[in-house]
């Protein structure tokens, strides 16, 4: 599985920055590519993203809450996915890594994706963390 990884620092401490990021439904707002999210009851969502000129829709189950360090989860459905965000806090503020690990199954799409991938999560992950950054 490749994984993919971004970090960024924001001016606010661990509790507040993850206090945002728990709300998975409003990751929609944080993000150009992301163009919907279906909460699903028990910490599972529905996820529509349209990224290399493909519509992608798959589900996720959050796997652990630990505030205000860590937020992750792993897909049941579709894209096959998992992730985490981690949360450190340093003098300037919060330290905020993504970590993802995907795979794609049919070949040809992988082979586009995989070219695609990092710049798009790069870009995902950075609106993501602007948007929260200005909601703090």
């Amino acid at each position: 599985m490749p994984t993919i990884e971004h970090s960024a620092t924001l001016p606010a401490p661990p509790e507040r920055v993850f206090a945002l990021l728990e709300k998975v439904e409003d990751f929609a707002d944080y993000s150009d590519l992301i163009t919907e999210i279906e909460p699903l009851g028990d910490d599972r969502y529905r996820w529509h993203v349209h990224a290399v000129g493909m519509d992608w829709t798959f589900e996720v189950q959050v796997t652990e809450k630990s505030p205000p360090s860590r937020l992750a989860w792993e897909s049941i459905d579709g894209v096959r996915n998992q992730g985490r965000y981690e949360l450190e806090a340093v003098d300037e503020g919060t330290a905020v890594s993504l970590i993802v690990d995907y795979q794609i199954r049919n070949r040809l799409v992988a082979k586009a994706v995989n070219r695609a991938a990092r710049p798009l999560v790069a870009k995902v992950s950075a609106q993501i963390l602007e948007r929260v950054e200005a909601r703090l």
